[in-house]
């Protein structure tokens, strides 16, 4: 092979996209509103181009206040900036078969507080197919011990941290399979709540993981933003989620 057909290390400070497009008809959680992109205003009528939008606020890639399962817990106008970012500690859980507990021994050693841990479980190669609601999933142990290690945010590359009802389970239907519990009897949504009740975010349907473990791997720092629309009083929002490396050691 020439070197001229390697693909060279990205330069120092690349930044990486995590976040899926917010399309018309894309793929949104069982029960959730469906999503329209469409024309409002156009150039040869109205002189501008603007767009009106119809979407719920766990559309796409998005960010879970505390607020999304418990009416006690804070909104996502009243968490601090600094949950939305922060140095990335990466759980390589890709491999599992579908709708596969994530336990505690997956977690890396040495999580602090400050770190965002991102769940990698390769799940987003299904976006937009059927398979991708029967992603890997979050234990109740394996969140308990995150918050234990003094972690506030944490994000997936699937439509969950719990486990997600099928494409014929919308409405009522859908979220009273939620709450009956995990495959494994835990109650439902039982990594959000303990992850919410510790104040935590998450972020869910990232994409694009595999390349931070690359990075990773090269002993590149990571640093992620995930920084959501600021909608007042809300249960969560759309993110746009970035990823900078940092340069290998020398």
């Amino acid at each position: 092979m020439s070197s001229s057909s390697v693909e060279p290390d990205p330069p120092p400070g690349d930044l990486i996209d995590l976040s899926v497009a917010i399309t018309t008809g894309m793929p949104v959680y069982p029960g959730d509103p469906e999503v329209a992109v469409e024309p409002a205003l156009r150039v040869g009528v109205d002189g501008v181009n603007v767009q009106c939008l119809r979407l719920g606020s766990q559309t796409g890639t998005h960010v879970d206040a505390p607020w999304h399962v418990d009416d006690g817990l804070p909104r996502l106008d009243e968490l601090p900036l600094e949950r939305f970012t922060g140095p990335v500690a990466l759980v390589d859980a890709r491999g599992l078969a579908p709708r596969a507990p994530i336990g505690p021994g997956a977690l890396p050693a040495g999580l602090r507080a400050g770190d965002v841990v991102l769940i990698v479980t390769g799940w987003s190669r299904h976006w937009g197919r059927a398979e991708y609601l029967d992603h890997p999933y979050l234990t109740a142990a394996t969140a308990r011990a995150i918050v234990d290690a003094g972690v506030r945010t944490v994000g997936i590359d699937a439509a969950s941290v719990d486990p997600t009802t099928g494409p014929g389970d919308h409405g009522p239907a859908g979220l009273a399979a939620v709450a009956a519990g995990a495959p494994d009897g835990e109650p439902g949504l039982a990594a959000h709540r303990v992850l919410c009740g510790a104040g935590a975010v998450i972020v869910e349907n990232l994409t694009a993981l595999g390349g931070l473990l690359d990075a990773a791997a090269q002993g590149r720092p990571i640093e992620v933003f995930l920084f959501p629309l600021p909608l007042a009083g809300a249960d969560g929002g759309p993110v746009r989620a970035v990823a900078r490396l940092g340069p290998p050691p020398r």
